[in-house]
């Protein structure tokens, strides 16, 4: 029987922890939290403000509010602050390690297995992950439309994003963008009071040099690029993918597929594969870097290049929010910024639905059978709200019977 604090005594302004508590505490939940960022949220809340009572309620919906303004993993953003919060910056390491790498390597695993799946059932278990990924990605298109496009307005931006992006040259970035601009402009309506305010662990100086190195990084890695070193241009490429996730961990599928998939880094039917598996596996969707960065070619490889495109894929939301932080009592009482956050946030809805037309539904949907596994997954998560990890092993199995 769990014995909870008694909620009537105050929270320490100061908690004092040890980055060891901090370790095992994330550990927990990086090897059971399935579900994606909002279910990695809700038992952030569970085990950090209800439990241990690290902090309380309007602190967490603060930080919350502020990881879900900024680009980046929300549930690594908030675990990451939470563990600073607790015993400083090597709480904060070990708040992000003991979440990301359980799943990390498991997927490191699947990327070593790659080759044994060359025969017709490998041919077939990949099918499946692939029929797994376009489940998955339907549920949060739906999920996401409903909270992020619940007016014609942002409906509106989303559509446009989705026919630019699905008919026209532009970008991911331009139709970001542009969804921002436009809420600027469009998104007054129902504009919420922003949050309580959140005690800042974080000093303004640490701030600044984590913005600097949020900006310097990427042109870095350009700039060694321009040598020929294939690890520099792997890293930039997937740091810019992690530097542009708006909305949710599933939007991080089309980023990184324009900037490994099509400049040739890895093939689009491993690609998809490893994004079905990613959603088996506890933790972070971004884990799926390391099982990219194990198959990239040319790069490192193997476990060089699984923690090459680790770090670049979480480093811009660890920084940014590192350096927003200090800062955020000013930002979140502009109405333009978080009118803007409604526009971009729209058209991610509409960004992801493209994905989910191509690659996905392109790349995985050969057949009539393939479309009734996919929306067999599809019910099973959003009718009978079946775990994403059971929806990935019967999607896996089904491709084997049917390969």
């Amino acid at each position: 029987m769990t014995v909870r604090p008694d909620p009537s005594l105050p929270i320490p302004a100061r908690p004092d922890g040890s980055p060891t508590e901090v370790f095992l505490a994330f550990l927990v939940l990086g090897l059971t939290a399935f579900g994606g960022p909002v279910a990695h949220l809700g038992y952030f809340r569970e085990a950090f403000v209800v439990r241990r009572r690290w902090l309380d309620e309007e602190a967490y919906a603060d930080l919350v509010a502020l990881c879900q303004f900024l680009p980046g993993p929300a549930s690594s953003q908030v675990g990451f602050v939470l563990g600073w919060r607790r015993a400083g910056f090597p709480g904060a390491m070990a708040a992000w390690s003991a979440f990301t790498l359980p799943s990390a390597l498991l997927l490191v695993l699947v990327a070593a297995g790659a080759d044994a799946l060359a025969g017709p059932a490998g041919a077939g278990l990949l099918h499946g992950l692939k029929l797994a990924a376009v489940a998955v990605v339907a549920q949060a298109v739906w999920s996401m439309a409903r909270t992020l496009t619940p007016d014609p307005t942002r409906a509106g931006i989303a559509a446009a994003a989705l026919v630019t992006l699905t008919t026209g040259p532009a970008g991911q970035v331009a139709a970001i963008a542009g969804g921002a601009l436009a809420g600027m402009w469009l998104c007054r309506a129902g504009l919420s009071a922003p949050a309580a305010a959140l005690r800042c662990p974080i000093s303004r100086r640490t701030g600044v040099v984590a913005l600097a190195l949020f900006v310097a990084l990427p042109v870095l890695a350009a700039l060694a690029a321009l040598t020929g070193s294939p690890a520099a241009a792997l890293f930039g490429a997937v740091y810019r993918a992690g530097a542009l996730v708006f909305g949710g961990g599933h939007v991080v599928l089309p980023l990184l597929e324009a900037e490994v998939v099509r400049p040739g880094w890895i093939g689009a039917d491993a690609f998809l594969a490893g994004y079905g598996a990613a959603q088996a596996v506890p933790g972070p969707l971004f884990t799926v870097a390391a099982y990219l960065g194990a198959l990239a070619a040319p790069g490192p490889g193997g476990i060089a290049g699984a923690a090459l495109c680790l770090a670049a894929i979480f480093l811009p939301g660890l920084l940014l929010v590192t350096g927003v932080l200090p800062f955020w009592e000013g930002l979140r009482d502009r109405p333009g910024m978080r009118m803007a956050l409604r526009g971009a946030n729209a058209a991610v809805v509409g960004l992801l639905a493209a994905a989910l037309w191509h690659p996905l539904g392109t790349g995985a949907i050969l057949a009539p059978t393939d479309f009734a596994v996919a929306l067999a997954g599809v019910a099973a998560l959003t009718v009978a709200g079946t775990p994403p990890w059971l929806v990935v092993g019967a999607s896996a199995l089904a491709g084997l019977m049917l390969g």
